[in-house]
């Protein structure tokens, strides 16, 4: 079924995935293109809207992306996000120029309420502003929609021509009315029905895998969280027992993981080998001490590991990975200049030796869109609302050399962290959490004597897609019970500490 698409062209903003997520949350399919593709190709999706995203540079800067032009005169509804706002401005004749007053974060702006864009939306809204650069005047034709006390155009729309513009961000969860903005472009505007669902993702996910594998066998690598148990039931849907799933025991996995998993597996009947690997990947990590490098010995250590174990198993021709949306963006570069923060160990970087090609179903999705896929695959709920767990395991959550001993700790404290957020009904309501070992000792009393030993962090965030992430405030009642259960029941523990940063500027694991 081809489905009404808008298109997002990406000019870099670690905000474009967001775009499409928001739009799908609203059953609209969404497709991101680089911001230089040209109108024929944009016209092969037939897309009933285009929006511009933001983006980090300014409209005058030498090498500023820009779009095609043509794309302004297509008759197709256009809307401008930001960057994607002063970039329309410019090329139709309007003035962009260094802000007075630069906005970065929350701003108030009075609007129209007669605009097609704030349909049933408050006059006055606080929304999410980013931006160095503001509209001194709008094109010739375009009447002024928003405004705030910094930015004389804070919105902007020439509807005769179908195009709109937005120096804020709609697809921000911190912009009041943001999602209801976008389902007055996508709907009114464009005319959008609401024909993408996540049973239609389904339906169409496991058709492209029946055409993409053909004959074909695929080994799929199982790590037991949501996005690899997702991908494997959509793929054994697909083709059935032309699937199998390898199961790594990578050594750095949290406590009775590995058994469980194999368990859980065995109950849902799929094709599965459980690998016990533990020793290999803990001698390809001694010493190893810098946190890419890290991820890079163990994704290399999982590829041989598969085609060690494939090649047992007979011969296949595809591997099946869980990869999203947001391990691709972080990872690099797909789509846009945005830039790269931290490899990851399923995207990327696969050893030009590797004879596999790459299935990977979840790949457009975000977090919370599996999940949904999940559900409707009839996954049970230990698998649709487990918290989501690094590739590379505890390795990325120990600060420095991953050791048995070291391992041993944190397990132990991790174990204490996830019984007592369960226990006290906060599991669902937070993205994740967990704990992580410090390469820091410091000085504490037990029992009249003196000890010197490591520190555990505790790190809780909420999140909707792991995109950004804020801090969870979680009781203090709970963080107490935590740290005396950890420095009374872990041995070599002796101070815990709680990580209040956001994502960004951190980023949610510590490695």
């Amino acid at each position: 079924m081809n489905h009404q698409t808008i298109v997002v062209l990406d000019f870099g903003s670690q905000f474009t995935q967001l775009i499409a997520r928001r739009l799908r949350e609203l059953s609209v399919y969404a497709e991101i293109l680089p911001f230089d593709t040209p109108l024929a190709k944009i016209r092969e999706r037939s897309p009933v809207g285009i929006i511009l995203s933001g983006g980090p540079k300014s409209v005058s800067d030498t090498g500023a992306p820009h779009c095609d032009l043509a794309i302004y005169e297509s008759g197709v509804p256009v809307l401008g996000i930001c960057y994607g706002m002063q970039l329309m401005t410019h090329a139709l004749g309007g003035r962009v120029a260094p802000a007075p007053h630069r906005e970065f974060g929350l701003a108030t702006i009075t609007i129209d309420p007669e605009a097609p864009l704030f349909a049933s939306v408050p006059r006055e809204l606080r929304v999410w502003a980013s931006h160095g650069d503001f509209v001194q005047a709008a094109p010739a034709g375009f009447a002024v929609t928003a405004t705030s006390a910094n930015a004389p155009v804070a919105a902007m729309a020439s509807a005769e021509r179908g195009l709109y513009a937005l120096l804020f961000h709609p697809e921000v969860a911190h912009t009041d009315y943001g999602l209801e903005i976008l389902r007055n472009f996508a709907y009114d505007v464009c005319g959008c029905t609401g024909d993408w669902t996540m049973k239609s993702f389904v339906d169409e996910a496991t058709a492209r895998i029946r055409e993409q594998v053909g004959d074909g066998r695929v080994v799929c690598g199982l790590s037991g969280g949501v996005d690899s148990s997702v991908a494997a039931v959509l793929i054994h849907r697909a083709i059935d027992d032309r699937l199998t799933c390898i199961f790594v025991d990578n050594g750095v996995m949290r406590q009775d993981e590995a058994e469980q998993i194999r368990k859980r597996f065995e109950r849902l009947e799929l094709p599965l080998v459980f690998v016990d690997a533990a020793d290999l990947f803990l001698t390809r990590l001694a010493g190893v001490t810098d946190p890419e490098t890290k991820r890079k010995t163990i994704g290399a250590a999982f590829i041989d590991v598969f085609e060690t174990e494939a090649a047992k198993l007979g011969s296949f021709d595809f591997l099946a990975q869980g990869t999203l949306y947001p391990d691709v963006i972080e990872s690099v570069s797909v789509v846009g200049p945005s830039a790269p923060i931290k490899s990851h160990h399923n995207v990327g970087g696969l050893p030009e030796r590797m004879r596999f090609k790459l299935v990977e179903p979840l790949r457009l999705l975000f977090k919370d869109e599996v999940r949904k896929v999940g559900e409707e695959l009839g996954l049970d709920e230990e698998f649709v609302w487990r918290q989501p767990f690094p590739g590379p395991g505890l390795a990325v959550r120990i600060l420095g050399e991953v050791t048995g001993s070291r391992l041993s700790l944190l397990r132990r404290a991790d174990h204490i962290v996830s019984e007592e957020v369960k226990r006290a009904g906060w599991y669902r309501r937070v993205w994740q959490s967990f704990a992580v070992l410090l390469p820091i000792q410091s000085v504490g009393v037990m029992g009249d004597a003196r000890t010197y030993e490591p520190t555990i962090a505790i790190r809780a965030v909420e999140s909707k897609d792991g995109m950004t992430a804020d801090w969870a405030r979680l009781p203090h009642e709970l963080l107490a019970t935590i740290s005396s259960r950890i420095v009374n029941e872990v041995k070599g523990i002796n101070r815990v500490v709680y990580d209040i940063s956001s994502k960004p500027p951190s980023t949610i694991e510590w490695e």
